[in-house]
């Protein structure tokens, strides 16, 4: 479920949290359902416990996991801060496509982009999201 490259120069407990965001948000990870433990997940990984609570503290922080005293970690219902990233990196998407515009780049070009990154037929392009 959680790969670490050690070769990255992001420390361990990011690239937990950032594997863990994305599986949240795309719903992996369905809301209420149970983290693994932090031992269990430090094992597995074989890395330091504190590590893993250090992930867990920022994802809940950040809102994609909530604590249960005595129970364990819970993943949030993130339909909110799904939409509000969603928003967010159409922004930034708008605005590099602008700059790249106003440098010149083609629209075939970013089509290019698009159809290596999505495919000619991504079934999910059938279906718009507002």
């Amino acid at each position: 479920m959680i790969t670490i490259d050690y070769q990255s120069k992001l420390p361990l407990y990011e690239q937990i949290a950032g594997r863990f965001q994305a599986l949240i948000l795309r719903g992996v990870l369905p809301p209420d359902r149970q983290m693994p433990s932090v031992r269990s997940l430090a094992v597995e990984l074989s890395i330091n416990p504190n590590t893993i609570q250090k992930a867990y503290s920022l994802l809940e922080h950040q809102g994609y996991i909530y604590s249960v005293k005595g129970k364990g970690n819970y993943v949030s219902d993130v339909t909110a801060l799904a939409e509000q990233k969603r928003k967010l990196i159409l922004k930034e998407t708008e605005r590099l496509l602008s700059s790249g515009k106003e440098m010149g780049i083609a629209r075939s070009e970013y089509t290019a982009v698009l159809d290596r990154l999505y495919g000619k037929e991504d079934p999910d392009d059938r279906t718009e999201k507002p």
